[in-house]
C-alpha cells in the first residue's frame, strides 16, 4: 500500500528570515503506520506537490490554522480526480467540522496504535467520516522514533546550513495560557515518554543539534532533572521552551547541552530581568517570545517593553500579534465581546491584527508590531544575532569534542520511503542554522498558534 503524504504551504511572517524546519507532525504520523506502507512525502513549503503521483490514499497533515485553507484547496483538487483524502494534524483538530467538508475522512487525536484500524477500514471500503480520539490518549510507551526517513533533508537549510531536527520527550501541558490551544488538544495532564525511548530516538538522529518541542519542560521537577541526566552522555546541543527557574535544574540543563531557550517576556518586571540573567549565567542563550495586543497594552507600554528587551540583552526576540485561534480561552473572550473581525484563516498568521484591541486601534497595533521588530533589531540584524548564537554553540561543541562540519548536499531526487525501511535515517553531513519553531502550531516562525509565547513564568 502506498500513501501520498502532503504538508501544505502557509504564509510566513514577513519579519522573519525565510527558512524551513523539518516538520514534526508528518514524521510522527508516519511512524504510526504499519511497516509495509510505502510513503511519498511532499512538504509544499520546500517543493511543489506532484498531484499526479499514484497512490492508494492521500493523507494531508496540517499544523497551523493559516495552513488549513491550502489543505482544503489541495484536497478539493485531488477528490475531483477521484482520490481518497484523509486529514489529520493539530489544525485539523481545531477545525474538525469545517475540514470534514473537504475530506473523505478526518482523524482527530494522537495516532499511535490507531492507524492499522483506519487502513483496514479503507481497504475494506468502509472508511469512517471521522475517527475521534481527542479525549483518548495512547500509552506513551507506544510512541516510537519519528519516521524521519521520509524527509528530503537537503531542503531544510538556511543559506546552505542544515536546520535542527525536532524531537519530543513529552505531550500535554498542565498550564492553561489564554492564547494557547494545547489544553484542548493534549489535555491539561503532563504525559512524559519513557526516558529510555527518548534517549534511543535522540541517539539515532543523524544531527547533534536538536529542538525539544515539548510544550514545556518545566512541568515536573524530578522528571526534568532525570531528562537532562539522560541527555548529557549523548553530547547533543539542543533548544527548548522554558526550563524551570531552579539552579540545580539549570546547571543540569547546561551540562546536558542546552544551547538556548524560548522564554516569554510578558512584562518589565525584575523577575523577568533576573530570569534572563540566570539563564545566561549558565551559558544558556535566550530568545524572547513576545505577544503584542493584550488588553493591558497600549502604545506607550509596548515602547517601554521594547526598551526593556534591549536593556536585558536578549539574544533574539520574536514578536507576534495576539491571535484568537479556535479552542483557546482568548478566542472565547473576544468572541463573547464581539471583537473578532473575521475567520479568514489564511490571515491568522500571528502577524496580522484580526481583532479589535482594547487600548489602541487595529492600525496602531499593526504599527507597534512593525516598530517592535525594527527597533529591537535596529543596531544588529537578526542574521548577525543568529550568527552569534551559532558561534557560541560551535565553541561548546569544540570544547566537548562533538563538533563536526556539516554542509548540506543539495539533491533534486525525491525521497520515497519504501516498506520496511522505517528506521533508516538519511545520512547526510549537515550544519544547523537558527531554528525558530514550535510544537502546538509550529511554524517556521515559531509561535504561530501562540502556545509558546507563554504567559506564566515557567510555561
Amino acid at each position: 500500500m502506498k500513501i501520498l503524504l502532503i504538508y501544505p504551504s502557509w504564509p510566513k511572517l514577513k519579519n522573519q528570515p525565510v527558512f524551513n524546519l523539518p516538520p514534526m507532525g508528518p514524521v510522527s504520523f508516519a511512524a504510526t503506520l504499519p511497516p509495509d506502507v510505502e510513503i511519498s512525502f511532499y512538504d509544499e513549503n520546500v517543493e511543489p506537490v506532484n498531484l499526479d503521483e499514484a497512490s492508494d490514499l492521500v493523507a494531508i497533515s496540517c499544523m497551523l490554522t493559516c495552513q488549513i485553507p491550502r489543505g482544503y484547496e489541495l484536497a478539493d483538487l485531488l477528490r475531483k480526480r477521484g482520490r481518497t483524502v484523509i486529514f489529520g494534524g493539530i489544525a485539523v483538530m481545531l477545525h474538525a467540522e469545517e475540514t470534514a467538508l473537504h475530506a473523505d475522512s478526518v482523524f482527530l487525536g494522537e495516532a499511535e496504535s490507531r492507524m492499522g484500524t483506519v487502513l483496514d477500514d479503507f481497504k475494506n471500503g468502509c472508511l469512517k467520516k471521522t475517527y475521534n480520539f481527542l479525549c483518548d490518549f495512547p500509552d506513551m510507551s507506544l510512541i516510537g522514533p519519528a519516521r524521519r526517513g521520509i524527509l528530503k533533508h537537503s531542503l531544510y537549510n538556511y543559506r546552505g546550513v542544515q536546520m535542527v531536527d525536532l524531537v519530543h520527550a513529552s505531550r500535554g501541558c498542565r498550564f492553561n495560557c489564554f492564547p494557547c490551544c494545547t489544553p484542548y488538544l493534549g489535555g491539561r495532564k503532563f504525559r512524559p515518554r519513557p526516558l529510555d525511548k527518548v534517549a534511543e530516538e535522540i541517539a539515532g538522529i543523524d544531527n547533534n543539534r536538536l529542538f525539544l518541542v515539548d510544550n514545556s519542560l518545566a512541568q515536573d521537577d524530578q522528571w526534568e532533572k532525570d531528562l537532562f541526566k539522560t541527555l548529557a552522555p549523548l553530547k547533543k546541543k539542543w533548544i527548548s521552551h522554558p526550563i524551570k527557574n531552579d539552579d540545580e535544574i539549570l546547571k543540569l540543563a547546561a551540562e546536558a547541552g542546552c544551547w538556548y531557550v524560548y522564554q516569554a517576556v510578558f512584562d518589565t518586571s525584575d523577575y523577568i530581568r533576573e530570569r534572563i540573567k540566570k539563564y545566561k549565567s549558565y551559558g544558556i542563550g535566550v530568545e524572547g517570545t513576545i505577544i503584542l495586543g493584550t488588553d493591558d497594552q497600549d502604545e506607550d507600554s509596548i515602547r517601554r517593553l521594547i526598551d526593556f528587551l534591549l536593556e536585558i540583552e536578549l539574544d533574539l526576540a520574536e514578536f507576534t500579534v495576539l491571535t484568537p485561534f479556535p479552542h483557546t480561552p482568548i478566542r472565547q473572550k473576544l468572541e463573547a465581546e464581539g471583537r473578532i473581525f473575521h475567520n479568514d484563516w489564511v490571515r491568522y498568521t500571528a502577524g496580522e491584527v484580526v481583532f479589535r484591541p482594547a487600548l489602541m486601534s487595529p492600525d496602531k497595533l499593526n504599527e507597534m508590531y512593525e516598530y517592535a521588530w525594527s527597533e529591537f533589531y535596529r543596531d544588529m540584524s537578526k542574521e548577525m544575532k543568529m550568527a552569534k548564537l551559532f558561534l557560541d554553540v560551535i565553541k561548546k561543541e569544540k570544547a566537548d569534542g562533538s563538533y563536526r562540519g556539516r554542509t548540506v548536499e543539495q539533491s533534486n531526487s525525491r525521497t520515497v520511503e519504501q516498506p520496511n525501511s522505517r528506521t533508516a535515517e538519511q545520512p547526510n553531513s549537515r550544519t544547523v542554522e537558527q531554528p525558530n519553531s514550535r510544537t502546538a502550531e509550529q511554524s517556521n516562525s515559531r509561535t504561530v498558534e501562540q502556545s509558546n509565547s507563554r504567559m506564566s513564568n515557567d510555561e
